[in-house]
Protein backbone atom coordinates (compact mmCIF):
# COMPACT_ATOMS: atom_id res chain seq x y z
CA UNK A 1 0.00 0.00 0.00
CA UNK A 2 0.94 3.75 -0.93
CA UNK A 3 1.96 5.96 2.25
CA UNK A 4 -0.89 8.39 2.81
CA UNK A 5 -0.39 11.84 2.16
CA UNK A 6 -0.71 14.68 4.43
CA UNK A 7 -0.86 18.47 4.74
CA UNK A 8 0.68 19.95 7.92
CA UNK A 9 -0.43 23.31 8.89
CA UNK A 10 1.15 25.16 11.48
CA UNK A 11 0.07 28.15 13.25
CA UNK A 12 2.86 30.29 14.08
CA UNK A 13 0.96 32.55 16.69
CA UNK A 14 0.62 30.39 19.65
CA UNK A 15 2.70 27.00 18.80
CA UNK A 16 7.09 27.10 19.92
CA UNK A 17 9.65 27.12 16.92
CA UNK A 18 10.92 24.21 19.35
CA UNK A 19 8.51 21.80 18.42
CA UNK A 20 9.64 21.53 14.80
CA UNK A 21 11.91 18.52 14.90
CA UNK A 22 9.50 16.34 17.21
CA UNK A 23 6.28 17.74 14.84
CA UNK A 24 7.55 16.08 11.48
CA UNK A 25 9.16 13.31 13.34
CA UNK A 26 5.59 12.13 14.37
CA UNK A 27 3.86 12.65 10.88
CA UNK A 28 6.49 10.06 9.66
CA UNK A 29 4.53 7.40 11.66
CA UNK A 30 1.79 8.49 9.86
CA UNK A 31 3.10 9.33 6.18
CA UNK A 32 4.54 11.49 3.46
CA UNK A 33 4.00 15.06 4.45
CA UNK A 34 3.14 17.01 0.66
CA UNK A 35 2.42 20.16 2.01
CA UNK A 36 4.48 21.84 5.07
CA UNK A 37 3.32 25.62 6.12
CA UNK A 38 3.34 27.97 8.89
CA UNK A 39 0.97 30.95 9.03
CA UNK A 40 2.22 34.28 10.99
CA UNK A 41 3.01 37.66 10.97
CA UNK A 42 6.89 37.44 9.74
CA UNK A 43 7.53 41.46 9.80
CA UNK A 44 7.06 40.41 13.92
CA UNK A 45 9.58 40.09 16.59
CA UNK A 46 7.80 37.43 18.03
CA UNK A 47 8.12 35.15 14.74
CA UNK A 48 12.11 35.39 14.82
CA UNK A 49 12.90 32.13 16.26
CA UNK A 50 9.93 30.47 13.74
CA UNK A 51 12.29 32.19 11.01
CA UNK A 52 15.69 30.11 11.82
CA UNK A 53 13.63 26.84 10.92
CA UNK A 54 11.47 27.53 7.67
CA UNK A 55 14.93 27.14 5.67
CA UNK A 56 16.25 24.02 7.57
CA UNK A 57 13.36 22.45 7.55
CA UNK A 58 11.69 23.40 4.08
CA UNK A 59 8.67 25.22 5.59
CA UNK A 60 6.85 27.64 3.10
CA UNK A 61 6.00 30.87 5.34
CA UNK A 62 2.55 32.21 4.47
CA UNK A 63 2.45 36.02 5.13
CA UNK A 64 -0.68 37.06 6.90
CA UNK A 65 -0.68 41.39 8.33
CA UNK A 66 -2.35 42.09 11.79
CA UNK A 67 -4.20 44.47 10.37
CA UNK A 68 -6.81 45.08 13.43
CA UNK A 69 -5.39 44.68 16.84
CA UNK A 70 -7.19 41.79 18.92
CA UNK A 71 -8.05 40.11 15.40
CA UNK A 72 -6.52 37.01 14.39
CA UNK A 73 -5.75 36.60 10.63
CA UNK A 74 -3.93 33.99 11.17
CA UNK A 75 -6.41 31.85 11.85
CA UNK A 76 -8.30 32.85 8.58
CA UNK A 77 -5.60 32.68 6.76
CA UNK A 78 -5.09 28.54 7.97
CA UNK A 79 -8.54 27.43 6.86
CA UNK A 80 -8.77 29.29 3.52
CA UNK A 81 -5.41 26.94 2.90
CA UNK A 82 -6.84 23.93 4.15
CA UNK A 83 -10.06 23.98 2.05
CA UNK A 84 -8.22 25.23 -0.84
CA UNK A 85 -5.70 21.88 -0.30
CA UNK A 86 -8.81 19.95 0.25
CA UNK A 87 -10.68 20.85 -3.01
CA UNK A 88 -7.09 19.73 -5.26
CA UNK A 89 -7.61 16.04 -3.80
CA UNK A 90 -4.44 15.51 -3.58
CA UNK A 91 -4.02 14.44 0.23
CA UNK A 92 -5.54 12.02 2.34
CA UNK A 93 -5.40 13.85 5.35
CA UNK A 94 -4.75 17.06 7.61
CA UNK A 95 -2.10 17.72 10.70
CA UNK A 96 -3.60 21.21 12.29
CA UNK A 97 -0.88 22.15 14.44
CA UNK A 98 -2.21 25.22 17.19
CA UNK A 99 -3.32 25.33 20.50
CA UNK A 100 -6.40 27.54 19.55
CA UNK A 101 -9.99 26.14 19.74
CA UNK A 102 -11.04 28.37 16.50
CA UNK A 103 -10.05 25.61 14.50
CA UNK A 104 -12.44 23.14 15.91
CA UNK A 105 -15.25 23.96 13.01
CA UNK A 106 -12.49 22.87 10.57
CA UNK A 107 -11.24 19.99 11.94
CA UNK A 108 -15.30 18.65 12.34
CA UNK A 109 -15.52 19.89 7.87
CA UNK A 110 -12.63 18.07 7.25
CA UNK A 111 -13.24 14.99 9.01
CA UNK A 112 -17.18 15.03 7.07
CA UNK A 113 -15.02 14.96 3.96
CA UNK A 114 -13.47 11.82 4.20
CA UNK A 115 -10.06 13.32 5.76
CA UNK A 116 -8.00 11.75 9.01
CA UNK A 117 -7.44 14.87 10.88
CA UNK A 118 -3.93 14.47 13.53
CA UNK A 119 -4.13 17.47 15.75
CA UNK A 120 -1.18 18.69 17.26
CA UNK A 121 -0.69 21.59 20.41
CA UNK A 122 0.02 22.10 23.87
CA UNK A 123 -1.56 20.79 27.09
CA UNK A 124 -3.59 24.10 27.31
CA UNK A 125 -5.27 22.52 24.02
CA UNK A 126 -9.07 23.22 24.05
CA UNK A 127 -11.10 19.80 25.04
CA UNK A 128 -13.35 20.75 21.86
CA UNK A 129 -10.22 20.74 19.25
CA UNK A 130 -8.89 17.26 20.43
CA UNK A 131 -12.01 15.99 20.26
CA UNK A 132 -12.77 17.07 16.58
CA UNK A 133 -9.64 15.66 15.72
CA UNK A 134 -9.04 11.65 14.51
CA UNK A 135 -6.00 11.69 16.70
CA UNK A 136 -4.71 14.82 18.99
CA UNK A 137 -0.94 14.52 19.95
CA UNK A 138 0.06 16.87 23.14
CA UNK A 139 3.49 18.51 22.02
CA UNK A 140 5.11 18.61 25.43
CA UNK A 141 5.30 14.55 26.02
CA UNK A 142 6.58 14.37 22.28
CA UNK A 143 9.47 16.80 22.91
CA UNK A 144 9.99 15.63 26.15
CA UNK A 145 10.50 12.10 24.86
CA UNK A 146 12.90 13.74 22.06
CA UNK A 147 14.86 14.94 24.62
CA UNK A 148 15.32 11.64 26.40
CA UNK A 149 16.26 9.86 23.13
CA UNK A 150 18.58 12.49 22.93
CA UNK A 151 20.16 11.59 25.88
CA UNK A 152 20.39 8.37 24.92
CA UNK A 153 21.64 8.49 21.45
CA UNK A 154 25.16 7.75 20.93
CA UNK A 155 26.96 10.96 19.76
CA UNK A 156 27.44 11.83 16.43
CA UNK A 157 31.41 11.75 16.70
CA UNK A 158 31.61 8.45 17.88
CA UNK A 159 29.34 7.60 14.63
CA UNK A 160 31.74 9.60 12.59
CA UNK A 161 34.96 8.10 14.10
CA UNK A 162 33.14 4.34 13.14
CA UNK A 163 32.41 5.55 9.79
CA UNK A 164 35.84 6.74 9.33
CA UNK A 165 37.38 3.06 10.61
CA UNK A 166 35.13 1.70 8.04
CA UNK A 167 36.32 3.48 4.78
CA UNK A 168 39.91 2.95 5.69
CA UNK A 169 39.64 -0.26 6.66
CA UNK A 170 38.27 -0.70 3.02
CA UNK A 171 40.34 1.40 1.15
CA UNK A 172 43.96 -0.20 2.57
CA UNK A 173 42.01 -3.59 1.13
CA UNK A 174 41.44 -1.50 -2.24
CA UNK A 175 38.27 -1.13 -1.92
CA UNK A 176 35.49 1.76 -2.14
CA UNK A 177 32.45 2.22 0.39
CA UNK A 178 28.80 2.35 -0.48
CA UNK A 179 26.53 4.53 1.24
CA UNK A 180 24.55 0.77 1.97
CA UNK A 181 27.80 -0.89 3.74
CA UNK A 182 28.07 2.01 5.59
CA UNK A 183 24.39 2.05 6.91
CA UNK A 184 24.34 -2.22 7.41
CA UNK A 185 28.18 -2.27 9.42
CA UNK A 186 26.70 1.09 11.89
CA UNK A 187 23.65 -1.19 12.51
CA UNK A 188 26.01 -4.36 13.14
CA UNK A 189 28.04 -2.46 15.84
CA UNK A 190 25.31 -0.45 17.26
CA UNK A 191 21.80 -2.24 17.03
CA UNK A 192 19.48 1.08 17.91
CA UNK A 193 21.21 3.00 15.20
CA UNK A 194 18.56 5.31 13.54
CA UNK A 195 19.34 8.69 12.10
CA UNK A 196 16.00 9.53 12.89
CA UNK A 197 17.28 9.78 16.53
CA UNK A 198 19.34 12.88 15.04
CA UNK A 199 16.95 14.66 13.46
CA UNK A 200 17.67 13.72 10.00
CA UNK A 201 15.27 11.71 7.31
CA UNK A 202 17.88 9.78 5.27
CA UNK A 203 21.73 8.13 6.07
CA UNK A 204 22.69 10.87 3.35
CA UNK A 205 21.52 13.81 4.94
CA UNK A 206 23.20 12.72 8.40
CA UNK A 207 26.43 12.50 6.36
CA UNK A 208 26.48 15.40 4.49
CA UNK A 209 26.47 17.45 7.52
CA UNK A 210 29.66 16.06 8.43
CA UNK A 211 31.34 17.87 5.21
CA UNK A 212 34.67 18.40 6.82
CA UNK A 213 35.23 14.76 7.00
CA UNK A 214 33.40 12.97 3.99
CA UNK A 215 31.89 13.51 0.57
CA UNK A 216 29.47 11.72 -1.09
CA UNK A 217 29.31 10.96 -4.67
CA UNK A 218 28.12 8.42 -7.30
CA UNK A 219 29.46 5.88 -9.04
CA UNK A 220 27.45 4.37 -11.42
CA UNK A 221 24.11 3.59 -9.60
CA UNK A 222 25.95 3.17 -6.11
CA UNK A 223 26.41 6.00 -3.67
CA UNK A 224 30.15 5.96 -2.36
CA UNK A 225 31.11 7.76 0.91
CA UNK A 226 34.39 8.83 1.18
CA UNK A 227 37.28 10.63 3.23
CA UNK A 228 37.14 14.30 2.40
CA UNK A 229 40.83 14.74 1.33
CA UNK A 230 42.09 18.34 2.53
CA UNK A 231 44.37 19.43 -0.39
CA UNK A 232 45.99 22.08 0.62
CA UNK A 233 47.02 20.78 4.37
CA UNK A 234 48.06 17.15 2.61
CA UNK A 235 50.38 19.29 0.04
CA UNK A 236 51.93 21.05 3.16
CA UNK A 237 52.90 17.75 4.52
CA UNK A 238 54.05 16.23 1.65
CA UNK A 239 56.37 19.66 1.26
CA UNK A 240 57.35 19.02 4.65
CA UNK A 241 58.66 15.71 4.92
CA UNK A 242 60.37 16.46 1.23
CA UNK A 243 62.12 19.69 3.13
CA UNK A 244 63.22 16.86 6.18
CA UNK A 245 64.59 14.39 3.84
CA UNK A 246 66.47 16.68 1.89
CA UNK A 247 67.97 18.49 4.94
CA UNK A 248 69.27 14.87 5.96
CA UNK A 249 72.17 15.45 3.16
CA UNK A 250 70.96 12.19 1.69
CA UNK A 251 71.15 10.03 5.34
CA UNK A 252 67.22 9.94 5.30
CA UNK A 253 64.99 10.31 8.04
CA UNK A 254 63.94 7.78 10.38
CA UNK A 255 59.84 7.15 10.07
CA UNK A 256 59.33 6.87 13.88
CA UNK A 257 61.39 10.45 14.19
CA UNK A 258 59.70 11.92 10.85
CA UNK A 259 55.87 11.47 12.88
CA UNK A 260 57.41 13.56 16.05
CA UNK A 261 58.55 15.99 13.46
CA UNK A 262 55.08 16.04 12.14
CA UNK A 263 53.19 16.04 15.35
CA UNK A 264 55.32 18.80 16.62
CA UNK A 265 54.51 20.92 13.72
CA UNK A 266 50.84 20.14 13.26
CA UNK A 267 48.98 19.00 16.37
CA UNK A 268 46.15 17.94 14.71
CA UNK A 269 47.74 15.93 12.37
CA UNK A 270 46.08 12.36 11.82
CA UNK A 271 46.87 10.00 9.52
CA UNK A 272 43.42 8.22 9.24
CA UNK A 273 41.87 11.36 7.77
CA UNK A 274 43.46 10.60 4.33
CA UNK A 275 42.58 6.99 4.35
CA UNK A 276 45.95 5.63 5.40
CA UNK A 277 46.02 3.27 8.87
CA UNK A 278 49.98 4.01 9.44
CA UNK A 279 52.29 7.05 8.60
CA UNK A 280 54.71 4.42 6.41
CA UNK A 281 51.40 4.00 3.65
CA UNK A 282 51.27 7.33 4.02
CA UNK A 283 54.65 8.33 2.93
CA UNK A 284 54.90 5.15 0.28
CA UNK A 285 52.24 7.33 -1.85
CA UNK A 286 54.61 10.45 -1.75
CA UNK A 287 56.12 11.21 -5.20
CA UNK A 288 59.52 11.00 -4.87
CA UNK A 289 60.24 9.21 -2.29
CA UNK A 290 61.07 5.79 -0.65
CA UNK A 291 60.82 4.06 2.10
CA UNK A 292 64.30 1.64 2.86
CA UNK A 293 65.05 -0.73 5.38
CA UNK A 294 67.87 -0.19 8.31
CA UNK A 295 69.74 -2.71 6.51
CA UNK A 296 69.10 -1.02 2.97
CA UNK A 297 70.06 2.40 5.01
CA UNK A 298 73.73 0.85 6.08
CA UNK A 299 74.33 -0.68 2.60
CA UNK A 300 74.11 2.26 1.00
CA UNK A 301 76.39 4.69 3.52
CA UNK A 302 78.64 1.72 2.70
CA UNK A 303 78.59 2.31 -0.75
CA UNK A 304 78.85 5.91 -0.56
CA UNK A 305 81.99 6.03 1.47
CA UNK A 306 83.44 3.26 -0.79
CA UNK A 307 82.61 5.45 -4.01
CA UNK A 308 84.18 8.55 -2.20
CA UNK A 309 87.89 6.07 -1.09
CA UNK A 310 87.80 5.32 -4.53
CA UNK A 311 87.40 8.88 -5.63
CA UNK A 312 89.98 10.37 -3.53
CA UNK A 313 91.82 7.58 -5.13
CA UNK A 314 91.63 8.90 -8.73
CA UNK A 315 92.35 12.52 -7.88
CA UNK A 316 95.52 11.28 -5.50
CA UNK A 317 96.84 9.76 -8.82
CA UNK A 318 95.79 12.36 -11.39
CA UNK A 319 97.64 14.86 -9.15
CA UNK A 320 100.70 12.54 -9.18
CA UNK A 321 100.73 12.15 -12.91
CA UNK A 322 101.00 15.59 -13.50
CA UNK A 323 103.61 16.49 -11.36
CA UNK A 324 105.31 13.74 -13.30
CA UNK A 325 104.61 15.32 -16.85
CA UNK A 326 106.02 18.81 -15.57
CA UNK A 327 109.36 17.45 -14.36
CA UNK A 328 110.43 16.17 -17.49
CA UNK A 329 109.46 19.22 -19.64
CA UNK A 330 111.61 20.72 -16.93
CA UNK A 331 114.85 18.50 -17.95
Amino acid sequence: MEDKRYAVLIDSDNISAKYITAILDEMTKYGIITYKRIYGDWTSNQASKWREELLSNSITPIQQFCNTAGKNATDSALIIDAMDILYTGRVDGFCIVSSDSDFTKLASRLRESGMEVIGMGESKTPKSFKAACSVFTNLEILFEQDADKAKENISPKTIQEAIVEIITENENNGKKTGLGEVGSSLLKKYSDFDVRNYGYSSLSKFIEEMEDTFTLYKKETTIVVGLKDDNVKREQLEDYIRECVHQSMGEGVDLAAMGQKLHKKYPDFKVKEYGYSTLQKFVSHIPGLELITESETVKRLMEKKQGEKESLAEQLKRTTLGKKKRGRREK
